[in-house]
């Protein structure tokens, strides 16, 4: 059975928060679309579409826009966030006194928070309070394809089975299939590392790599991954499903992937900054591989390709040398890490 209500707030209308008030529209009588500037929500409001991102889908006529977040709030039945992870705690902190007490809050930023080793759902948990009405949305989900209707599934998870089931009851269509999962780490684990790797897929590509090494980039991804959950506490099978593999594969591979876009962009001499200029995008993967590499070395876990990542992005190194820093790693058993075995290399 569907859930419908009355107001949802999607707090973010980046590409993302924009697709996902487009599908809650369908069981909602109202969606306000919180945006941080005003003269976007002006823009948005005139024309019902966003001039930034998804500039060639128009939202159903029940989302409204506002930039006044005391607005998009009132009367909310369920909270939807999507700032990016960096300014997620800064958002959560300016609405904190806004947010309906008894509104389960849907939770669709990845990431890990710099310096607190902090996964999103904590982090909103901190600012928010009510940790059970939280939950997490993951997948191969890219936002061009979700507000396009074409088929599209995510993991919803949550540490509260009712807040889970409602929330799927709200999300959930025809063309976005949603599965829900109690292992919240896990699939905020799989969100985050992916988007290391696929910058990482994005430069190789971009260096002229084939096939064979973009595969190998990607299931050695997924091995880091589970070295991280595994490490975390998070269930062994989270990372081979939707929040994982699924995900992995669509940001790795697809050209609406802004980590994988970027990689490129990389190799070929473009900066984080200039590329986020030129894309008005935020590349997550580029925070998440300072952010994992600092949570993996507090639980002495092993992410190589996170490492190059960082090294090129954060070290100064060149694409080249973090590849041959790669290369130079003797290859070990092949699940070290994931399955108790204690090797010691990649």
């Amino acid at each position: 059975m569907s859930e419908r209500v009355n107001k949802v707030a999607v707090m973010g209308s980046g590409s993302w928060g924009t697709a996902m008030a487009g599908l809650l529209a369908e069981r909602s009588r109202e969606v306000a679309l919180w945006c941080r500037d005003a003269a976007l929500a002006e823009a948005v409001s005139a024309t019902r579409k966003n001039p930034r991102h998804l500039t060639d889908y128009e939202l159903p006529a029940n989302v409204r826009a506002t930039a006044d977040a005391a607005d998009a709030l009132a009367g909310a039945e369920v909270v939807v966030l999507a700032a990016p992870s960096a300014y997620l705690r800064a958002t959560c902190a300016r609405i904190a006194a806004l947010v309906p007490a008894e509104a389960p809050v849907l939770v669709l930023t990845k990431g890990v928070e710099l310096g607190t080793h902090k996964l999103m759902l904590d982090v909103v948990a901190d600012e928010l309070g009510g940790r059970e009405r939280i939950a997490v949305l993951s997948g191969p989900n890219h936002a061009e394809e979700v507000c396009q209707g074409k088929l599209s599934a995510a993991v919803l998870a949550s540490e509260s089975p009712e807040v889970a089931l409602r929330l799927q009851r709200l999300v959930v269509s025809h063309s976005f299939r949603v599965y829900v999962s109690a292992d919240v780490t896990g699939v905020e684990i799989c969100g985050a590392v992916k988007n290391v790797v696929a910058i990482a897929c994005g430069a190789a590509a971009g260096s002229g790599a084939g096939d064979n090494t973009l595969a190998v980039i990607m299931t050695r991804g997924l091995a880091e991954i589970g070295r991280v959950a595994a490490a975390l506490g998070a269930d062994p099978l989270t990372p081979m499903g939707l929040a994982g593999m699924g995900d992995l594969v669509a940001t790795c591979t697809s050209r609406h992937s802004r980590n994988r876009t970027f990689g490129e962009a990389l190799a070929a001499g473009e900066s984080l900054q200039s590329y986020e200029a030129r894309t008005h995008a935020v590349v997550e993967g580029a925070r998440a591989a300072e952010s994992v590499l600092a949570l993996a070395r507090a639980h002495g876990v092993e992410v190589p390709i996170t490492s190059a990542v960082h090294a090129v992005l954060h070290g100064g190194a060149g694409v080249q040398e973090a590849t041959d820093m790669l290369l130079g790693r003797r290859p070990s058993e092949e699940f070290y890490g994931i399955t108790g075995q204690d090797k010691e290399r990649d």
